[in-house]
């Protein structure tokens, strides 16, 4: 009963409009007046275990390394380098904003900030050649869902920090799923563009121009190749590469693209603040809220529920697929990663399905709910550009985003997808 009040005060908050961080605090506050007052003096202990950590130094530096590498004159490079990848596919720009995505995620470990830094560019660029607004935007948002699966990621550094799994490893089993959802995208992108005559004629190949194109976005190319070789093969710690990942987009930007100014440096270090200590608020008052439901053993009482179903695996898989899914389209990743894995990782485990494999469910699952509405973060972003409304926006990313709940579906019934990679490493 005393869970449920927790769990009513906790929905009250969010109707009203209370941001998630002080709605998880404030219902965990009242919780602990009403029914267990003694508690009220392990509050700050609780706040503050759960942000001082060795792991914690590795979120705000990855979005930092992220926040230079934007501001260092890499998207350009990356649409010139993408152009250059899909020629023999008839060079759409469909494709180009699929690929380019694939190669930002990997650099910005962010989702929002792939849909604004690469649709400020694209999207105008596909609608000039003809794509329909509703298209450039869906394809933007929906491939814009890669930045948080393929590493390195930010919510897989959150993940990692509740579970207690590698990042390492965690990098390498969201690889093959982050690659099956940009190969499908560009599929069926390349089917819509047939279909509709979106794809312009191929230009004439250029050796010169490829060559100097491929000099320029290698730097931009590496960065994340090597972040996650220093993770996976145990050369650095996750936070020490993401030192690394800092110090080389510092230097890119000042010493080879030449576009990094000391202003950019400031603004980067503002923008960095704001989102990790935003993350970190909801991390310390998730803290005292999972406590909780661990005091009164709720874990165990829904791990108790769920076996009681004798479901096969799979058929476990499918059934958090759709809960994931669900809760994505109203929470956002942060806080639904530090909600839902310490219920749900210890009722996965007992079924058979590992912290790797939960780990990337858990992560692509809550891509999508960037791209569905009512919340939708990848939405908001990609309405400042164009000026759509968020359903019109999410009509155009549909056939898309059928791609990445195929993906989510395959990797929650074959583990394979996730395991064997990281099985293949040394670490």
């Amino acid at each position: 009963m005393a869970m449920i009040i927790l769990l009513v005060f906790l929905i009250l908050f969010a109707i009203f409009g209370v941001p998630i961080a002080f709605a998880i605090g404030a219902s965990s506050l009242a919780y602990i007046e009403a029914f267990a007052p003694s508690f009220i003096q392990m509050l700050p202990q609780r706040v503050w275990g759960g942000v001082f950590g060795f792991l914690m130094v590795a979120m705000p530096l990855f979005m930092l390394a992220g926040e230079l590498m934007n501001m260092g004159g890499i998207t350009k490079r990356i649409v010139d380098f993408s152009l250059y990848l899909v020629r023999p596919f008839n060079g759409g720009l469909g494709e180009v904003n699929i690929v380019g995505s694939m190669i930002f995620g990997g650099i910005s470990g962010s989702s929002v900030a792939d849909t604004s830094a690469l649709g400020s560019i694209l999207v105008p660029a596909m609608e000039k050649n003809g794509y329909p607004p509703r298209v450039s935007a869906g394809v933007t948002v929906a491939s814009s869902t890669m930045g948080m699966i393929i590493p390195p990621s930010v919510p897989m550094v959150v993940y990692a920090m509740v579970s207690g799994e590698s990042v390492g490893k965690l990098f390498i089993a969201a690889l093959i799923p982050g690659l099956l959802i940009g190969i499908t995208q560009c599929v069926v992108m390349y089917v819509v563009s047939v279909k509709n005559g979106y794809h312009p004629p191929k230009e004439p190949f250029n050796f010169r121009h490829f060559i100097k194109t491929m000099l320029y976005g290698l730097p931009a190319i590496l960065m994340p190749l090597v972040v996650v070789i220093c993770v996976s093969f145990g050369i650095c710690t996750a936070s020490e590469s993401a030192g690394i990942a800092v110090a080389y987009s510092l230097i890119v930007g000042l010493f080879v693209y030449r576009e990094l100014t000391v202003k950019d440096l400031i603004t980067a270090l503002k923008k960095t603040l704001i989102s990790s200590s935003s993350i970190m608020i909801i991390i310390g008052f998730t803290t005292i809220f999972t406590w909780l439901l661990t005091m009164a053993n709720v874990p165990q009482i829904i791990a108790g529920f769920f076996l009681a179903m004798h479901l096969p695996t799979w058929g476990y898989g499918l059934m958090f697929v759709a809960l994931i899914l669900i809760v994505g389209c109203f929470v956002d990743v942060s806080p639904a990663i530090l909600l839902l894995t310490p219920i749900l990782l210890p009722v996965m485990r007992d079924i058979g399905i590992t912290d790797l494999q939960f780990g990337a469910m858990m992560i692509t699952g809550l891509a999508i709910g960037l791209v569905t509405p009512p919340v939708g973060m990848c939405l908001n972003a990609c309405t400042k550009i164009n000026k759509m409304p968020i359903e019109e926006i999410f009509k155009g990313a549909r056939p898309y985003l059928i791609c990445n709940v195929i993906v989510l579906i395959l990797i929650s019934v074959f583990p394979p997808l996730t395991t064997w990679l990281p099985s293949k490493i040394s670490y």
